[in-house]
């Protein structure tokens, strides 16, 4: 990644959908919008919780991590953004999945902002993911 933070990817995830900012960090870029399944949804199908080898695996949180994963591809750094409390985790949980599943997307993730990303504009979020990469550059 060059220092300008070419092929930088932003992520924004909660529990019901992940903002995915793949063409870049600048002000008014627009994101991939990733929805998590609705509870409607969920329980429509059989809610598929199983234990493989000593983990719960969720299928229905396997399936939206697996389409932010494919948002991912050409990312040569992430930065996750999340609630980072609690229930409403589910950057920890996003950054576990990877971790488990795909190891070679989870070494690209530089970083992680805990913030109300509910109560946050994309552009709010992005000039976040900017200010945090700043820093980092001037550690590396």
């Amino acid at each position: 990644m060059s220092d300008s933070g070419e092929g930088l990817v932003a992520v924004a995830i909660t529990h019901d959908d992940a903002r995915v900012w793949t063409t870049g960090v600048e002000p008014d870029t627009r994101p991939e919008a990733i929805h998590a399944p609705t509870e409607m949804e969920r329980h429509h199908h059989v809610r598929g919780v199983q234990r493989h080898h000593g983990h719960e695996v969720d299928h229905d949180a396997s399936a939206y991590y697996e389409s932010i994963v494919r948002a991912l591809d050409d990312a040569s750094g992430i930065v996750l953004v999340g609630h980072g409390k609690g229930k409403a985790d589910e950057m920890l949980r996003f950054v576990q999945y990877l971790e488990r599943k795909h190891p070679a997307v989870a070494v690209r993730v530089l970083g992680a902002i805990d913030s109300d990303v509910t109560s946050l504009s994309a552009n709010e979020i992005l000039a976040l993911v900017r200010e945090w990469f700043d820093h980092y550059k001037s550690l590396h």
